[in-house]
């Protein structure tokens, strides 16, 4: 005897029309896997697979998380997995995504600039400790991207800042940023370090410029072959550009000014002298979160 029961209907959750093409799961999980084969060594390979996609498709990682049933196009899945090549070969995620958090911002970033990293907070954090005054003339000599200038200027509104940097196409980055996040006591200049100031005076000076030497092997490995050359070196010796900055930032700083420098870990005893050197007191070094000595403080006497 027949049965009389209905039929089940079909999985509601899968309509015929994305039956053929990838959810936001199975994407997802081909993308951690490309990401955490052997050969892109990399440290975190979902958190950069959520990121990619949640990119692509325009929206959060908590959504993909929420909907995993979600179908993607098959353009999505192009896009996505030539982002998650380029990730696998070491190019910075910021590059892929074009943006990078710093202090309380959210910057614009693209091959004419490094990439911001948090250690570079720590000149910021040094800046606003040093000078609580609510008015003050600052430079940022290389800003790139814009973000120590930014990130010192929203926290302190009645400073004037001026950023300097040789790469006009770097200074375009960081005046689209400045505009997006509506900060206007700014002020951008091209040219060389000090160059485009004249006979200006500040009364603090901050700079994390070129500190690795050109033939160091890192600069061919990524991140670091993925960014601009011009911003990682001075040439064959690493301390060239600090040497330059100091030997030239007392005819810019008001007496009492502070010279704020981040260099490379090994470097905090050679900026130290060069700093005592050139007639700078309270030089004073700074570890970064990982305990390296990464920026160091001087005074104009």
């Amino acid at each position: 005897m027949a049965s009389s029961r209905t039929p089940a209907p079909a999985n509601p959750a899968i309509r015929p029309e994305t039956r053929d093409r990838p959810t936001t799961a199975a994407l997802l999980e081909e993308g951690v896997a490309r990401l955490a084969a052997p050969c892109a060594a990399l440290d975190h390979p979902r958190l950069d697979a959520e990121l990619l996609l949640a990119h692509v498709l325009g929206t959060s990682r908590a959504r993909l998380k929420s909907h995993p049933e979600e179908a993607c196009e098959p353009h999505e899945r192009e896009a996505y997995l030539a982002l998650i090549a380029r990730r696998a070969a070491g190019e910075p995620l910021a590059y892929l995504v074009g943006a990078k958090d710093f202090w309380s911002m959210r910057l614009a970033v693209s091959p004419a600039v490094l990439v911001p990293r948090p250690e570079t907070e720590l000149l910021v954090e040094r800046a606003l400790a040093l000078r609580p005054e609510p008015t003050g003339e600052v430079a940022d000599l290389g800003t790139g991207s814009g973000a120590i200038a930014i990130a010192l200027a929203r926290e302190r509104p009645g400073w004037h800042v001026t950023a300097t940097d040789i790469s006009t196409d770097a200074l375009a980055v960081a005046q689209r940023n400045a505009a997006h996040l509506g900060v206007r006591n700014v002020e951008f200049l091209a040219g060389s370090w000090f160059a485009p100031l004249e006979e200006r005076r500040f009364q603090l000076i901050l700079s994390n410029p070129p500190y690795v030497a050109e033939d160091d092997p890192a600069l061919a490995a990524p991140p670091l072959a993925f960014e601009p050359r011009v911003a990682l070196t001075c040439g064959p010796d690493a301390m060239a550009c600090l040497k330059q900055i100091i030997g030239a930032a007392p005819s810019h700083l008001e007496r009492g000014g502070w010279l704020l420098l981040e260099h490379g870990a090994t470097q905090a005893a050679e900026v130290a002298r060069e700093l005592v050197v050139h007639g700078f007191t309270h030089v004073r070094s700074h570890r970064d979160l990982a305990g390296h000595e990464r920026m160091t403080e001087a005074r104009r006497a």
